[in-house]
């Protein structure tokens, strides 16, 4: 079972149509799970929320998700009925999302932050096979003895100041491979060979 990652769209709804057209089709993914920041910097917030709410995705909510504005007040109720953390279990494994660390959205997971000590000691914490993460707008996949702890990078494309990765992941979870992608516009799908490890 293969399926889709995406986090940090940030309101750019033409990044977020393209990439979705490239999982359901290129990719051909059995669902799709997003690491919250639907909102915040982008033009498009509304119809990045609705999106989200027409295809029932899993869905954590983001810091940016916490305060928004100019949205609808159906789009604001969504993101605030999201959860900061969701465990559940997807094609025979245990999976645990959250935006930035479990329990807490505001603070990300960096990969010169992290020993595999540590990433082992939280997913048996956690008692998950894979942890998802977002927030950081970088890349990340470590694989540890006890699972998976991974990171899709960010979707949005727009100009900003802030650094951004342009990517999505792809999980399959009969051996827990990972592979990033180039959410942008007319770009091939193919893994990026950065993939960080």
């Amino acid at each position: 079972m293969r399926i889709g990652i995406i986090s940090d769209t940030h309101g750019d709804i033409e990044t977020l149509e393209n990439t979705l057209n490239k999982l359901y089709n290129e990719h051909q993914v059995s669902a799709i799970l997003s690491a919250g920041d639907l909102v915040g910097r982008g033009p498009e917030q509304n119809r990045v929320v609705e999106v989200h709410r027409q295809h029932g995705f899993i869905t954590v909510r983001g810091n940016h998700d916490e305060f928004f504005n100019g949205i609808t007040k159906e789009n604001a109720a969504f993101l605030k009925s999201l959860p900061v953390d969701w465990r559940g279990e997807l094609g025979g494994r245990r999976l645990f999302m959250c935006h930035g660390k479990p329990g807490n959205n505001m603070w990300g997971m960096y990969r010169d932050h992290l020993s595999d000590t540590y990433l082992n000691m939280v997913l048996k914490s956690l008692q998950a096979d894979v942890l998802i993460t977002g927030h950081t707008h970088v890349p990340l996949y470590v694989r540890v003895q006890a699972g998976c702890v991974l990171n899709p990078g960010s979707l949005y494309a727009f100009d900003s100041t802030r650094a951004t990765s342009h990517t999505y992941g792809v999980l399959d979870l009969t051996d827990l491979s990972f592979d990033v992608f180039d959410s942008r516009v007319g770009e091939a799908v193919t893994p990026l060979s950065w993939k960080v490890s």
